[in-house]
């Protein structure tokens, strides 16, 4: 009985260690940080993602789920993903813009926490709780994976050397896009659905090609940047299409498709999977 108690903190030690990786980033950001700080804290928040992707896995592991596993996943998504991310961001970038650097920085914390907030209501009046097959919105850390996938590519880019000035405005631009991401209703794959077959083997050789010649031809610190970049534009994409189809039915004055009544409903809720066994804090 001791020993099941016990295995309730597994999970929570997870999650913790994310926080921790999220807090020496927050240190390493602060005081007369240098570049190479900064790089550090990036591989900081990326081991971050690391052990908040493996807390739910353990938790459904050793059984051990629980509602208070999801709120801790949360604040620690809104510290490690949120506010870290966004301090990075403001002393990599943001500084010279002064006071609109600061609002920018905050809206991406800001906006983190709201799309976490708006999933846990979410969740709640779920029978089911969290997506199955999409995500609604982008989820917060990966859009602090794409932000610190950028501070890394360009430290190994020019060795080391801060950014450039007339880097800082399309910076501030990619930072409010990835606010925006997260807190609309943009469905995201979560490719839970994926099984094995041909048509999977072909993608993934396709995927390490990919890898390969940008690791090769370029720097392997530019294989995340642009994963995390297809990974955005495929969401937009798909998006648009069903979108599209949606405007193109209701032009026709056709009864709507399924799809285009899909988009309607991703506003007010996220799409669930009976008998799912995927937990909350994967979607966070």
């Amino acid at each position: 009985m001791k020993l099941r108690k016990l295995m309730f903190v597994l999970p929570n030690l997870f999650t913790c260690t994310s926080i921790f990786c999220g807090f020496y980033a927050l240190t390493l950001c602060s005081g007369e940080a240098t570049p190479a700080h900064l790089n550090q804290a990036s591989f900081a928040i990326i081991f971050a993602m690391f052990f908040d992707g493996f807390d739910g896995r353990v938790a459904r592991l050793t059984r051990t789920q629980s509602q208070f596993g999801v709120e801790l996943d949360s604040l620690a998504d809104v510290c490690s993903f949120g506010v870290v991310p966004a301090m990075l961001l403001y002393r990599w970038a943001l500084v010279p813009l002064g006071f609109l650097g600061v609002f920018i920085a905050f809206a991406f914390a800001a906006c983190g926490a709201l799309r976490l907030a708006r999933f846990n209501v979410i969740a709640l009046r779920s029978k089911h709780g969290g997506a199955a097959r999409h995500f609604v919105g982008l989820p917060i850390p990966l859009a602090a994976g794409m932000a610190v996938s950028a501070v890394i590519a360009h430290y190994f880019a020019t060795r080391g050397a801060p950014l450039a000035s007339a880097a800082r405005v399309p910076i501030a631009g990619l930072v409010l896009a990835l606010s925006l991401l997260m807190v609309s209703t943009v469905r995201y794959r979560t490719f839970k659905d994926v099984r094995p077959s041909a048509r999977m083997l072909v993608v993934v050789l396709l995927i390490t090609a990919g890898a390969v010649a940008i690791a090769t031809q370029v720097h392997p610190a530019f294989v995340p940047a642009a994963f995390f970049s297809v990974y955005l534009l495929m969401g937009l994409v798909e998006s648009a299409v069903v979108l599209a189809r949606k405007v193109v039915t209701a032009g026709a004055g056709g009864a709507p498709t399924e799809e285009a009544e899909e988009v309607d409903e991703l506003a007010g809720e996220e799409e669930a999977e009976e008998g799912s066994d995927i937990d909350e804090q994967d979607y966070l």
